[in-house]
C-alpha cells in the first residue's frame, strides 16, 4: 500500500508540474487525486481506514470551504463603507461561522477517531498544510518562468 501511495503522490505531482509547464491550467480532478494519494501516503492510511476516512474528510472540507466562502463575502462587505449598525452585525456573524467552524472541526475529530488513529488524526492539519505548499511552490515555479522548480 505505501509503494502504492508513493506512486500515486509521484503522479499526481508529476502531473501538475507537467501542466505548469506547458502553461495548461491543471484541473480540480487531478488536483483532488493528487490531494488523496498525499495525504493517503503522508498518514499511512490502510485500505480499510481510508475507505471510511475519505467521505468523512470530503464532507468536512466541503462544510468548512462553504463556511469560508460566507467569511470571505462577509469580509468583502466589511470593505465597503458601512453604518456602525451594519459593521456590529457582522462582526457578529463572523463569530458565528467561527463558533460554526470550531464546533464542525471538533465534531470531525470525533468522527475521525472512530476511523483513524489519534496520532493520524493530529497530523492531517500539517499534512494538508504541506500539500497546499507544495502546489503554491510549483505554482510560484511556473509563474516564474521555473517549470515547477523552486
Amino acid at each position: 500500500m505505501r509503494k502504492l501511495s508513493l506512486i500515486l503522490v509521484f503522479i499526481g505531482f508529476s502531473v501538475l508540474a507537467y501542466g505548469q509547464r506547458t502553461g495548461q491550467q491543471y484541473d480540480q480532478e487531478k488536483l483532488e487525486s493528487a490531494r488523496v494519494a498525499f495525504i493517503t501516503n503522508r498518514l499511512d492510511l490502510k485500505p480499510a481506514q481510508a475507505e471510511k476516512f475519505w467521505p468523512l474528510y470530503n464532507l468536512y472540507r466541503e462544510d468548512r470551504m462553504k463556511m469560508m466562502e460566507e467569511m470571505s463575502s462577509l469580509n468583502r462587505d466589511a470593505n465597503k463603507e458601512l453604518a456602525d449598525e451594519r459593521a456590529l452585525a457582522i462582526i457578529g456573524q463572523r463569530f458565528e461561522i467561527q463558533e460554526k467552524m470550531l464546533a464542525k472541526e471538533k465534531q470531525f475529530m470525533k468522527d475521525i477517531q472512530e476511523v483513524i488513529t489519534p496520532s493520524q488524526a493530529v497530523k492531517l492539519g500539517s499534512v494538508n498544510r504541506d500539500f497546499t505548499r507544495q502546489v503554491y511552490r510549483m505554482q510560484q515555479g511556473r509563474t516564474r518562468g521555473g517549470g515547477g522548480k523552486n
